[in-house]
């Protein structure tokens, strides 16, 4: 039940956008009573909470099911890029646009545990452990830089404001910026793509 009516809301929310969407077009696109909705969801804007986790979960599943290695740090940082590309291309430009644009609105950016820097962070911890990264180089910043960069470039894509070569070129540019401020030779971060 409480996914046909988070399907629901999904699919009214592509077509009117969150704002116009009302719980009763809900309820009546789910064919469930009104009681029925808040039995699963608080509020609308929960819908928009879920959303943001199922999405953040594919992007943790997807991380583990790339077998760890020693590659390049830029290999690394790039395994993590293309998994957020994947999970972003799964849906339509204009509906991540609309949903961004509620995630943004619930606050959910700032209310949120920063599990996308969290992932992030433990590449740049193995990167330390490693060697690769100089010492004095706070995970957790570069994590939170780096989500902050994919965010930036995600509301630009959603936007259509990227070149041709769109979010993964945009999100391998922004691994290819960093890595020569925090390795300890621009060259241990290779170029392999």
């Amino acid at each position: 039940m409480r996914e046909r009516i988070f399907s629901a809301a999904l699919s009214l929310f592509a077509e009117k956008g969150f704002e116009q969407t009302k719980v009763d077009d809900i309820t009546e696109r789910a064919d469930v009573a009104r009681g029925t909705f808040f039995n699963h969801f608080q509020h609308k804007e929960e819908l928009v909470t879920t959303w943001s986790s199922q999405r953040q979960s594919r992007f943790e599943e997807k991380m583990r099911q790339r077998t760890p290695s020693n590659d390049e740090l830029c290999v690394a940082l790039g395994r993590c890029m293309t998994a957020l590309v994947e999970i972003n291309e799964e849906e339509e430009p204009e509906f991540n646009r609309v949903m961004l644009t509620s995630w943004v609105r619930a606050g959910l950016p700032i209310t949120e545990p920063p599990r996308t820097a969290e992932v992030f962070a433990d590449v740049i911890r193995a990167g330390l452990a490693e060697g690769r990264i100089r010492s004095g180089v706070d995970p957790m910043q570069v994590g939170y830089l780096l989500r902050d960069a994919y965010l930036g470039a995600l509301f630009r894509w959603c936007r259509g404001d990227l070149k041709d070569d769109g979010l993964a070129a945009e999100l391998q540019s922004i691994v290819d910026f960093l890595l020569p401020s925090i390795v300890h030779d621009s060259t241990v971060a290779g170029r392999a793509r």
